[in-house]
């Protein structure tokens, strides 16, 4: 491996750790669910890492990805998690590992939306259109943060040095041990023992970093990964997830933490693995 790739990584990796060591406290402390600010924070780190890696290095910040780069590599990456969500929702509602709507949440919603006679279906499309908009402007205010650590510099630098499939590996790991003392200090699970959500959130970010990876590549421009991870956690942690009932199996199988999408990421993964000889 090139030695000045390496040296951006190691520093990079360093940099985020220490900003990341700030923010990981008060997040345990609190829970993931009542830290707002500190989550914010946490996700700029990577970031905020980047941003001074390619100043120590560089004095500049070329190389992130600044670029748009084609329009449909973007429409893409909005679409891709809608898509492996939905997939995996759908086994998940079929399959009875859940049911489909939540009740509940859909009276909670017809009441914020002044729409107390409409019907579920109503009622659960204007707030996926709702959120499918402007809930994507904050979601992509969160992820560019993430997305410019991750895809900005560490990817455009691991292919600098190594093979697509070692630099999708290699992203894919560091990403996924980046979230692990939340999930083993903090309870970010969903609801299941730590062991088993870190076992099933682990493949799903290896997979997703492969598309991630691939799509930053080919297309030049790190606004891929953005709304990548913006559509992701939007359609993942805001839609599919709340309008989805309970069982009594439905934690060890839906979200981030579950099985189902621990699966779609791996085969997504794999689709865009064997495109790697597209990649300049």
């Amino acid at each position: 491996m090139k030695r000045t790739p390496v040296q951006k990584i190691v520093t990079f990796l360093a940099l985020t750790l220490l900003f990341s060591l700030v923010f990981y406290r008060p997040i345990v402390r609190a829970g993931v669910q009542h830290s707002g600010f500190y989550v914010l924070g946490l996700m700029w780190c990577p970031g905020v890492a980047a941003i001074i890696t390619r100043l120590l290095y560089q004095r500049n910040l070329r190389g992130m990805g600044w670029g748009w780069g084609k329009t449909r590599y973007q429409l893409w990456s909005y679409a891709i998690p809608f898509l492996y969500g939905l997939a995996s929702y759908l086994v998940i509602w079929l399959g009875g590992f859940g049911r489909f709507p939540n009740h509940e949440v859909v009276h909670k919603l017809a009441e914020q939306f002044k729409l107390a006679h409409a019907s579920p279906a109503v009622v659960i499309a204007v707030y996926v259109g709702f959120a499918a908009t402007l809930g994507m402007v904050v979601s992509s205010i969160y992820a560019l943060g993430e997305e410019m650590g991750w895809r900005g510099l560490l990817v455009p630098e691991l292919a600098k040095a190594t093979s697509f499939t070692n630099t999708a590996l290699l992203s894919g790991i560091i990403w996924s041990l980046w979230h692990y003392p939340l999930i083993f200090l903090d309870g970010y699970n969903g609801g299941t023992s730590s062991w088993y959500s870190a076992l099933c959130f682990t493949p799903m970010v290896i997979g997703m970093a492969t598309v991630f990876a691939w799509m930053r590549l080919k297309s030049g421009s790190v606004w891929t990964g953005m709304l990548l991870h913006a559509s992701h956690n939007l359609f993942i942690q805001g839609v599919f997830d709340p309008l989805t009932q309970d069982t009594a199996v439905t934690k060890y199988v839906r979200g981030e933490f579950g099985v189902a999408l621990a699966v779609a990421g791996l085969v997504v993964g794999y689709l865009f693995w064997r495109k790697r000889a597209q990649l300049a």
